[in-house]
């Protein structure tokens, strides 16, 4: 029992890795929940620091509200129930606003618009979701890509639907030949593949999300956490962050740089 318990303590101190990758002497003011490993987003550079668009996000809204972050690398799944149990004040991890997510959480203004993708070894013939019958297809748990698989599984015949913590093992996995194709958010893929020839996105899939900064349902850290994403919108902040996490300036009509209401459900 003793070594246990030890174990778990180490899992525990081992898991709960905060900015920079190292531990502050005190508690900060912010515990943030993230899915570690989710280019761009969020992640680890070769220094270990966490780094990202969202962590980028955050931390500078959290100056701007005079407090300090620490970054939990939660699975992407887990960031759900660790909002709602109050374990962590917000989540991050290109996660996208939906009206069933909306009956158990909130979401401050979206900030990034996207699609999902299909990813695949370039030296395949595959093409598009059409030449997935019969394939595997691995997908991240809980995600809307999780979702759109399932819901399409009749529709194109998926042999097998594989899921996954991230999308360092799915990618891995595909690589090794144990996946046929690969369903996630579109930008994490391309900023991913861009500089390796083996994978090719060869697929964007239409689904119109959004995504932003999840808290508890109606936290009151809700309209100050919103009001700091309008003035980073209004002063070319988070259209910075865009250029310099995906190389090119956002649209002008989109959620990265129009100031938009707090999500309710439609």
């Amino acid at each position: 029992m003793r070594r246990q318990i030890l174990k778990l303590a180490l899992f525990a101190a081992a898991s709960a890795t905060v900015w920079g990758g190292v531990a502050p002497a005190h508690a900060a003011d912010l515990a943030v929940g993230a899915n570690i490993g989710n280019v761009p987003w969020e992640f680890q550079d070769a220094t270990g620091k966490f780094v990202g668009f969202e962590i980028d996000v955050v931390n500078e809204a959290a100056k701007r509200l005079g407090k300090t972050v620490e970054i939990v690398n939660i699975p992407f799944n887990g960031l759900f129930s660790a909002v709602q149990s109050g374990r962590i004040a917000m989540a991050i991890s290109s996660i996208t606003i939906t009206d069933k997510r909306l009956d158990s959480v909130s979401f401050a203004q979206p900030y990034y618009d996207s699609d999902q993708s299909l990813t695949v070894r370039a030296n395949t013939p595959l093409k598009s979701v059409d030449d997935l019958k019969g394939k595997s297809l691995g997908v991240d748990t809980g995600s809307t890509g999780d979702m759109w698989a399932n819901q399409n599984q009749a529709k194109y015949s998926f042999g097998d639907i594989r899921r996954y913590e991230g999308l360092q093992p799915a990618m891995l996995d595909l690589g090794a030949g144990r996946l046929d194709g690969y369903i996630s958010d579109i930008p994490a893929l391309l900023y991913y593949t861009k500089d390796k020839p083996q994978f090719k996105v060869v697929q964007r899939i239409p689904t119109g999300e959004r995504y932003s900064v999840m808290l508890a349902k109606d936290s009151p850290l809700l309209p100050a956490v919103n009001d700091q994403i309008t003035a980073m919108k209004k002063d070319g902040t988070l259209a910075a962050l865009h250029e310099k996490w995906f190389g090119v300036k956002p649209d002008a009509d989109g959620s990265t740089v129009k100031v938009l209401d707090i999500p309710k459900k439609s």
